[in-house]
C-alpha cells in the first residue's frame, strides 16, 4: 500500500514539475500584410509579389535615367526623372485599385439582389454565392467562381468565405461577406430582410460617394496638372544640353530638390485638402 502511495506522489510531483519547466507554446499572432501588398490585393494583383513591382520600379527609375542622361548630359537632372520613372508603377497600381473599389462600390447592391432573389426562391446561402459566378456582375464572377470550387471541395463554409475576402480584398465585400456570416450562424428566416435592407444601404452609400467623387475630379485633375507642368518644362528643356546644363552646378540641385519638395508637398496637401474619407477593412 505504501508502494502505491509513493508511486502516486512520485507522478504527482512530476506532473506538477513537468507543467512549471515545459516551455508554454506560443501562438504566433497572423502577419498582416504590408502596406505594398494590401494595395496589389485592392487592385485585383494577388499574383503579383511586391519584390516583382519594386523591381519593375526599378528597372524603370534606371532606364530613365540612362535615356535622360543620354539626351540631356546632366546627371541631377536624369536622376530626377529617373525618381519619378520609378514612382509611376507604384502610382499605376494605386490608380488601379481606386478604380477597382469604385467598380466593386457599384456592383454589389447587383450582387446582394441576386443573392436576395436566390434565396427567396430557395436556394441555401452557399449556393446562392456560388451562383454568383454565373449570374453575377462580371467583375465579381472570378472570385466567387474559386468560392464555389473551395466549398466544393471542402464544404467548409467559414473558410471559403475568409479566402473570399482574401480575393476581394473590398471593404464593401467584408460588410457584405461578415453580414453573411452572422446571418448564417445566427439563423432564422430574416435573411431575405437582411439582404434588401444591405441591398438599399449600399445603393445610396455609392450613390453618395459618387456625387461626391465627381464634385472633387476638377481639384484632383488641377493638382495633378500643377504638379506635371513644371516637369513637362524641363523634360522639354533636356533636349537643349547647354541649357539645362546648369542645372548640374550645386545651385542647380538645390533648385532641383527645393522644387521635387514642393511639389512632392504641394500635391499632398491638396490631395488631403480635398479627399473623401476611405473605408478600411477593419473586418480583414
Amino acid at each position: 500500500m505504501g508502494v502505491v502511495v509513493g508511486l502516486g506522489v512520485g507522478i504527482g510531483l512530476l506532473l506538477i514539475g513537468s507543467a512549471f519547466l515545459t516551455p508554454r507554446a506560443t501562438i504566433a499572432a497572423p502577419r498582416r500584410p504590408g502596406a505594398l501588398r494590401r494595395i496589389l490585393d485592392a487592385a485585383g494583383l494577388q499574383r503579383v509579389g511586391t519584390v516583382s513591382l519594386v523591381a519593375l520600379a526599378a528597372g524603370c527609375g534606371l532606364a530613365a535615367t540612362l535615356v535622360v542622361q543620354v539626351v540631356s548630359r546632366t546627371l541631377p537632372v536624369a536622376l530626377a526623372f529617373g525618381v519619378i520613372a520609378a514612382y509611376l508603377p507604384f502610382a499605376v497600381v494605386a490608380g488601379r485599385a481606386r478604380r477597382r473599389r469604385r467598380e466593386l462600390a457599384e456592383v454589389w447592391p447587383e450582387a446582394v439582389d441576386n443573392l436576395s432573389s436566390a434565396v427567396r426562391a430557395g436556394l441555401s446561402l452557399p449556393d446562392a454565392l456560388a451562383g454568383l459566378a454565373d449570374r453575377g456582375p462580371a467583375v465579381l464572377r472570378e472570385p466567387f467562381a474559386e468560392f464555389a470550387a473551395d466549398y466544393q471541395l471542402t464544404g467548409r463554409f467559414a473558410e471559403c468565405l475568409d479566402r473570399l475576402k482574401d480575393r476581394l480584398a473590398d471593404p464593401v465585400g467584408d460588410r457584405v461577406i461578415e453580414s453573411l456570416r452572422l446571418a448564417r450562424e445566427v439563423g432564422g428566416g430574416d435573411l431575405g430582410r437582411l439582404l434588401r435592407t444591405l441591398s438599399a444601404y449600399l445603393r445610396e452609400d455609392a450613390r453618395t460617394r459618387s456625387e461626391l467623387e465627381s464634385r472633387q475630379a476638377w481639384a484632383v485633375a488641377g493638382a495633378r496638372l500643377a504638379v506635371a507642368a513644371p516637369w513637362a518644362v524641363l523634360l522639354l528643356l533636356s533636349f537643349q544640353p547647354d541649357v539645362v546644363g546648369r542645372y548640374a552646378s550645386p545651385a542647380g540641385v538645390v533648385v532641383l530638390l527645393g522644387g521635387g519638395a514642393a511639389c512632392v508637398l504641394a500635391y499632398r496637401l491638396m490631395l488631403r485638402v480635398g479627399r473623401l474619407p476611405t473605408e478600411r477593412r477593419v473586418l480583414a
